[in-house]
């Protein structure tokens, strides 16, 4: 980032803004393809949960209700509806007969694997549409920003991928 002696120079603000409007369009991009990937979408909550249970399989209750910022009976019900509709299974810790670990079903897995391809497939458009030099330039700045949002957040890498 360019400094000055006195701190970051003005730049940072503007691009602060530009990857926040990115991001909020990428959240429109999200949401739409979560509701058209496949004819039984779940909510943002529920998607995201499954996300974190298919980056770790296993995951207990207990854990998974951190990473979600929610409250333990909220995870519960989060799971009933998930399981209803045949997308997770609950099982019982080996380690701790009084927690629950987390598994996607194999429907689970693919109604994820739906929507991730609708999502390629709409950024691979839109990429499309951009120069190679400018495609390898977002490359480099993203990768650059991942490590700046993983620094500045105090997260690992296999943290914040599993948000």
């Amino acid at each position: 980032m360019p400094t000055t002696a006195s701190g970051p120079t003005s730049i940072t603000p503007d691009a602060a803004r530009s990857v926040s409007a990115i991001a909020e369009l990428l959240d429109v991009v999200y949401e739409n393809t979560r509701q058209a990937a496949t004819a039984s979408p779940v909510s943002t909550t529920q998607l995201r949960l499954m996300f974190l249970v298919d980056r770790q399989p296993g995951l207990r209750m207990r854990a998974l209700a951190q990473l979600l910022g929610a409250a333990g009976p909220s995870v519960t019900r989060l799971c009933d509806r998930l399981e209803a509709a045949g997308f997770l299974r609950r099982h019982p810790c080996l380690s701790d007969g009084r927690e629950l670990t987390l598994r996607l079903t194999p429907a689970g897995e693919s109604h994820l694997a739906q929507i991730r391809e609708k999502r390629e497939q709409t950024l691979a458009r839109a990429l499309d549409t951009m120069t190679p030099d400018s495609r390898h330039a977002l490359a480099t700045g993203l990768a650059a920003l991942e490590l700046g949002i993983t620094a500045a957040a105090g997260v690992t890498r296999q943290d914040h991928r599993t948000a």
